[in-house]
């Protein structure tokens, strides 16, 4: 018996040929394109076959949403921190959109994704920006896969998702005394805490005084300030189980931080640590404006582009310096991993006093150094909650 003939072709009257054939579905399909020769034509539907048999067709009508109303509801979709949905939604607007947005799902192919990541690296983007770009579009096309609307991921670029980092800058000691010196005495333990503790900028303008356990050496860190476009903060969860954390402080910042509770601190279990000379929150831009901190820096000579976020990477260097392994630097700074284990895994408290300890000795012995005998004594967040004080 003869085998059934799949689909069929036919001569239109331009000459060339068209293909059609009856889906899973029951609906007629033709060919999105005419054929020159009809053998073209019957190769095309011996492919739709063959996708048929091996349960991997899909119908072409669902790839033909605009990627940009798909992208949108997507990052609507998405369990973001309220720094992250705004990023999101300005890389999309500025950056994907224009170029994108208006294509259907189906239609975006790899030499499109090439041709768009080239268009905004000539046209002024910095790798940095178009990696973050490229790395959005991948994680829409492959929600998209999973939807079963494309087949596969077209952001197949090798390397397109990472952009050269310069090396950040680390404070010594010495320097890391002096800029808070030249910060002014309200901002010198500001400083301090966040060079010896690595506690990003968010989580220490959060902090309040029951988050402070000087008996113990502990700072908890329990939240984080998040601060969205117009200046606005809000209070938000740590940006991670791991970012959740107490870090056990050097002893050189215990008297420090007492002096600095007694002076600058409300007596209720819940005033701020940290706060301006009106009470408010500091705010990254006005602050850096008010301690001229571009200034300071080169005053404690630290290279130009010297950010508050390097004292965090400064506080890794020295627990680094002081014998932590990788996983103990890891709970210590608040760093998640995909690898779960090391998610859950963190230092003892005994060791964790003992890393704290031996910073405690770098700094002292560099600060004796620096008195010639006599020692001195990057905002994880994630959902939006309430508005900050």
């Amino acid at each position: 018996m003869a085998r059934r003939q799949f689909g069929s072709v036919r001569q239109l009257k331009s000459g060339r040929w068209q293909a059609r054939y009856y889906g899973p579905d029951g609906i007629r399909r033709e060919a999105p394109e005419t054929f020159p020769r009809e053998r073209h034509a019957k190769v095309w539907l011996t492919l739709r076959e063959a996708e048929i048999v091996r349960g991997e067709w899909m119908d072409p009508d669902r790839g033909r949403e605009l990627f940009g109303s798909y992208a949108a509801r997507w990052i609507e979709q998405q369990k973001l921190g309220p720094r992250t949905r705004e990023e999101y939604e300005r890389i999309f607007r500025l950056q994907v959109e224009p170029f994108l947005g208006r294509r259907e799902l189906g239609q975006v192919k790899p030499d499109t994704i090439r041709t768009w990541r080239s268009t905004l690296l000539t046209s002024g983007r910095s790798e940095d920006a178009t990696a973050k770009a490229y790395r959005l579009v991948r994680s829409v096309m492959y929600t998209a896969v999973d939807d079963d609307l494309i087949r596969r991921n077209p952001c197949r670029i090798k390397g397109a998702d990472k952009a050269r980092r310069s090396e950040r800058s680390v404070a010594t000691v010495k320097q890391v005394y002096a800029l808070a010196d030249l910060l002014g005495e309200r901002w010198r333990v500001f400083v301090l805490t966040a060079a010896f503790t690595g506690i990003r900028w968010g989580e220490l303008i959060s902090l309040r005084r029951t988050d402070v356990d000087l008996v113990t050496r502990v700072i908890r860190v329990p939240r984080a300030f998040a601060e969205l476009s117009g200046g606005r903060l809000v209070v938000v969860p740590p940006k991670s189980e791991a970012s959740e954390r107490g870090v056990t402080i050097p002893e050189v910042l215990v008297g420090e931080l007492a002096a600095h509770l007694n002076k600058y601190v409300g007596p209720d279990d819940e005033a701020l640590v940290f706060v301006g000379e009106r009470g408010g929150t500091p705010k990254r831009g006005s602050w850096r404006s008010t301690v001229k901190w571009t200034k300071r820096v080169a005053e404690a000579g630290l290279p130009a582009g010297f950010t508050f976020h390097d004292l965090r990477h400064t506080g890794s260097h020295l627990a680094s310096m002081s014998g932590a392994s990788t996983r103990e630097l890891m709970q210590r700074m608040g760093h998640s991993t995909m690898r779960a284990a090391l998610i859950y895994q963190h230092a003892t408290d005994e060791r964790a006093r003992e890393i704290a300890d031996r910073l405690n000795e770098v700094v002292e012995r560099e600060t004796k150094a620096r008195d010639g005998g006599t020692p001195d004594d990057d905002d994880g967040t994630a959902g939006v909650l309430v508005p900050a004080p």
